[in-house]
């Protein structure tokens, strides 16, 4: 690779883009993840789950809700690679931000991000889970704009942030477990010689930061997940949703935890890697953009 390459600087919206490419290719996954936490008995595998479905939807309905999936993307991870990146340019360049900069500049990035995903993120719950529900049951949304429009008129305009102290937190989680970590882990591997900054470099430090996060944020993707598939009235706030999940057993915040590894890892690997690759190609270079 280039010196010219290896120098170039993402835009701002670099991380949106590479974020919605990957949803295309993990959302599946992110389905099957979904219906695993929304389900309370907890006895149906991936398996059984993924036959279930084909059988009775066919293989389109592993693609429901693609179209919020993509939508929370453009919302969610724009913004919180938006700021990071941002931000962390600004800041001296003479030598690497210690970790706990980074940490807390994502965690930053990540609160904004969340609260400006939570209605993409609230639809794509909802498009997901809609084939597990009886046809009578079903919301039926045509695609995630349809679904904003809907809830809007239907629930009111706050019911499109119903979850988001849960989902805030869990991506201030999330981002300082793939932003931050993958930056540190992949500078480690660069300065210390082992490594260039090239594909295998990006793959090792996104598959590392992808383990970290899905450990960190798995609780609270369990109960943002219940929450905001449930039914007006279903929980009175945070802690019932806790209390309904901990009946469970300490085992019921890990719902899905195999699934969402699953899914979050070829999510965090492919985002990075076409973020990664949209830089290097379409970045543009110090004092001359």
């Amino acid at each position: 690779m280039t010196d010219d390459k290896k120098n170039r600087i993402g835009r701002w919206y670099f991380g949106g883009l590479a974020g919605a490419a990957a949803a295309c290719c993990t959302h599946p996954l992110d389905l099957l993840k979904v219906q695993l936490q929304t389900q309370q008995s907890g006895k149906m595998s991936i398996a059984s789950l993924s036959l279930k479905i084909y059988k009775n939807d066919g293989f389109l309905a592993f693609y429901n809700g693609v179209s919020a999936s993509v939508l929370r993307q453009l919302t969610y991870s724009t913004t919180r690679f938006g700021i990071y990146e941002t931000v962390k340019k600004q800041l001296p360049s003479d030598q690497p931000l210690p970790f706990y900069q980074k940490a807390l500049l994502a965690a930053f990035a990540g609160a904004c991000g969340g609260i400006v995903g939570t209605p993409g993120d609230l639809v794509n719950v909802r498009m997901q889970n809609d084939s597990k529900l009886p046809p009578a049951e079903r919301r039926n949304y045509k695609h995630a704009i349809d679904g904003l429009v809907r809830i809007t008129r239907e629930e009111g305009f706050m019911k499109m942030f119903n979850g988001a102290t849960m989902a805030t937190s869990r991506a201030i989680l999330m981002t300082i477990g793939q932003l931050s970590f993958y930056d540190q882990i992949k500078q480690t591997l660069i300065t210390s010689g082992v490594a260039e900054d090239n594909l295998t470099t990006h793959f090792a430090s996104s598959i590392s930061a992808a383990s970290v996060a899905t450990v960190m944020t798995q609780p609270l993707d369990v109960m943002k997940t219940r929450m905001m598939n449930a039914a007006p009235g279903e929980f009175k706030g945070i802690a019932d949703c806790f209390l309904y999940t901990a009946k469970l057993g300490p085992m019921g915040f890990f719902k899905g935890f195999i699934p969402a590894w699953a899914r979050l890892a070829p999510h965090t690997v492919l985002t990075f890697i076409f973020f990664e690759q949209i830089r290097q190609n379409f970045g543009y270079l110090p004092n001359k953009n």
